[in-house]
């Protein structure tokens, strides 16, 4: 006893002196905010490393196949057997100059409209009595090289796709796999690396900064499991992956940094989360620049400001992106349609993506921009001042779109913000045009400079990140001026693409695999399985708010109805009386339910499943919402406030929350789990 004494008079003391208590805390918080700062670093710097080997990997396939492989392949085209000598021969161009890589220079050579190759020379004079003699092929089928490079890619990426069986979950699979809402273990992105660089490397109309990002969240996620991090910390990490993969495929660590927060997967907030991520793309920007150094992955010419008057028509742009976005969006869905899969799947292994790569070389045939990345195509395009033909940027759009769709579908590895950019650059110089020489002669800027916005708009709208858009540009323009147009243009095309599609956001090219089987699980369950277990408490509007906190504490609930009339008000919560309550403690008069309602009322109608529930629970961030009895599509697809007429509380049917959903797929689990137990009793099987 004595010896114990002197601990308990110790411990007290720093149990409850405020000086030692933070003291205590701050050393119970300090190695942990370390420890995820140095696992953040490391997953940015192997990140970083990631990308690099992706890009120089990308360039050498891509400086192969479009080098010595179609110079090849043009040769053993010259080989062919003789014709007879009054046949003129096809004059078949040299390779062209060395101008950063084959494939930049093929797509300079086509930039002005349909062909790539000089008019054939006129045949000789045909002696008396002309001989029969073959017909000359047309200039384009010379160009054979440029179908056959994309249909071998096709082939080896399906072959790859087929022998590997997975290529690594998405994004939305690794939040989900964090969470625990998923089972699946993240892969290290080689193969998907792999994968990405033969698809855009033979041509695939795709982008690179899908496979970086994806890389990167499986990287974060991985080290996070090596390291039996919390859960908490495992959603940070691969946040922090995420911002590292677009820091580094872009060179835009301030861009990266707000996508990992800004994307509709995202669900990992905390200042502890955001230094994780600010150090994870510090360090993987850090280290491409060191080894790809520090040239912007686009150059962009300098923005023009002709009058401030100009902003009206910034916002038409935005408009026109909006559709634009929704239109690729709307497209790459229907690629994944799950009767198009079937159909491919049913095809040979590899087949799918080697007739995808055929399709796209007959597509490139006439419009070579739509081959590749079009990085190159985008910098050709904002330093023309509009010389290209305002038909042929049209058509342009149109076999991009479908380029874009058919990579997409036919399983090509890429990400969706290059095509994005790309649109969002031939629709903008089509405005510009439009507006200027090419159309109405208003004295606006030049094209590029609404080149320049449409593409903030266009990605802005296609990936539901207005901020990383307007960031992403202005880190790669560097010029303060054209932030105005830009958060005007990409504001608009954001809210309109969110009011037109809801708000669930798949992401840009869908999601994966393991994600679409659990929100299969999800939408094959009644949101009714989510009630919970009492009766949902429905209180009039003039009813004293400490009365109603009263009676929501005694009920053990967290949430009550508001109701004027036999209509529904609003859902407030106990912290919404708390507030109300504290805020009006210098009134004369306490406040009423009423005067607790903070948002508007979010609803579903009865008769949806859970995939509808999360949809509204996780963009919101709310714990529970009430069920209406009324027809389905009464407020829209996600309904949000009060539909014409109010909500009859009559209609209420119950309250669903989070817990409730966790209860459901619960009971669901062990229902399968004991199925098998059940069926070898009936069997007589031990």
């Amino acid at each position: 006893m004595p010896a114990s004494a002197p601990k308990a008079e110790a411990s007290g003391p720093r149990a409850s002196g405020p000086r030692t208590s933070g003291a205590e805390a701050d050393l119970r918080g300090l190695p942990f905010q370390w420890n995820l700062l140095a696992w953040a670093a490391l997953v940015g710097t192997l990140t970083g490393l990631a990308v690099v080997a992706f890009h120089e990997l990308l360039g050498f396939i891509n400086n192969f196949l479009f080098g010595p492989f179609v110079e090849g392949l043009l040769v053993i085209g010259r080989s062919s057997p003789a014709t007879p000598a009054d046949l003129p021969p096809i004059d078949l161009p040299p390779l062209a100059p060395d101008s950063g890589t084959p494939l930049r220079a093929l797509l300079q050579l086509g930039l002005d409209g349909i062909g790539l190759l000089a008019a054939a020379p006129p045949p000789p004079p045909l002696p008396e009595p002309p001989p029969i003699s073959l017909p000359t092929p047309p200039d384009w089928l010379a160009l054979w090289p440029v179908v056959v490079v994309p249909t071998l890619g096709g082939l080896a990426v399906g072959l790859l796709r087929h022998v590997a069986g997975s290529i690594g979950p998405g994004l939305s699979s690794l939040m989900a796999i964090a969470d625990g809402r998923q089972a699946g273990e993240p892969r290290l992105p080689w193969l998907r690396l792999v994968a990405a660089s033969l698809s855009l490397g033979s041509g695939a109309s795709l982008g690179p900064e899908g496979p970086s990002v994806e890389g990167g969240g499986n990287i974060g996620l991985w080290v996070a499991l090596r390291g039996r991090l919390s859960p908490q910390a495992q959603k940070a990490l691969v946040g922090a992956g995420v911002a590292a993969g677009l820091a580094a495929g872009f060179k835009a660590p301030i861009a990266g940094v707000f996508f990992a927060f800004e994307g509709s997967y995202s669900a990992i907030p905390g200042r502890p989360s955001l230094r994780a991520v600010l150090v994870a793309a510090v360090a993987s920007a850090l280290v491409t620049q060191l080894c790809l150094g520090d040239t912007p992955i686009l150059r962009l010419p300098a923005y023009e400001v002709r009058s401030p008057l100009e902003l009206p028509l910034y916002l038409g742009l935005g408009l026109l992106a909006s559709l634009m976005s929704w239109l690729l969006i709307r497209l790459l869905a229907a690629g994944r349609d799950e009767r198009v899969q079937a159909v491919v799947r049913r095809l040979p292994p590899g087949l799918p993506t080697a007739l995808g790569g055929a399709a796209l070389g007959g597509m490139a045939l006439v419009f070579p921009q739509v081959l590749g990345v079009g990085y190159d195509t985008i910098e050709a395009l904002l330093g023309r001042d509009g010389g290209i033909p305002l038909l042929t940027l049209v058509a342009l759009i149109g076999v991009k779109l479908v380029a874009t769709t058919v990579s997409n579908a036919t399983g090509f590895v890429g990400g969706g913000f290059a095509p994005s950019l790309f649109l969002g650059a031939v629709l903008g110089s089509c405005y510009g045009q439009a507006l200027g020489s090419g159309g109405l002669n208003l004295p606006v800027a030049e094209p590029p400079a609404y080149a320049m916005v449409g593409m903030a708009a266009v990605l802005a709208g296609s990936a539901r990140a207005p901020l990383t858009a307007l960031l992403l540009l202005f880190e790669l323009t560097r010029d303060i001026r054209i932030v105005l147009p830009l958060m005007a243009a990409a504001g608009l095309s954001a809210a309109l693409v969110e009011r037109w599609q809801g708000i669930q956001d798949p992401g840009l090219m869908g999601p994966d695999p393991q994600e679409e089987r659990r929100r299969g699980e999800l939408a094959a369950i009644p949101v009714e399985e989510a009630f919970d277990p009492e009766a949902p408490l429905v209180l009039p509007a003039a009813m004293a708010a400490s009365a109603a906190l009263a009676r929501l504490i005694d009920s053990h609930g967290h949430c009550l109805l508001v109701e004027r009339a036999g209509l529904a008000l609003g859902l407030v919560t106990i912290g919404d009386l708390q507030r109300g309550l504290a805020s009006d403690l210098s009134r004369s008069q306490a406040p009423c339910l009423e005067d607790c309602l903070r948002t508007d009322l979010v609803w579903l109608p009865a008769g949806v499943h859970l995939d509808r529930l999360e949809d509204q629970l996780r963009p919101n961030g709310l714990r529970q919402l009430p069920v209406f009895a009324v027809p389905e599509g009464a407020g829209g697809h996600l309904p949000h406030g009060l539909p014409p007429g109010g909500l009859a509380v009559e209609l209420l049917r119950g309250v669903a929350s989070r817990d409730g959903m966790a209860r459901a797929l619960a009971r669901r689990l062990q229902a399968a789990s004991e199925r098998p137990s059940i069926n070898a009793s009936a069997t007589g099987s031990t």
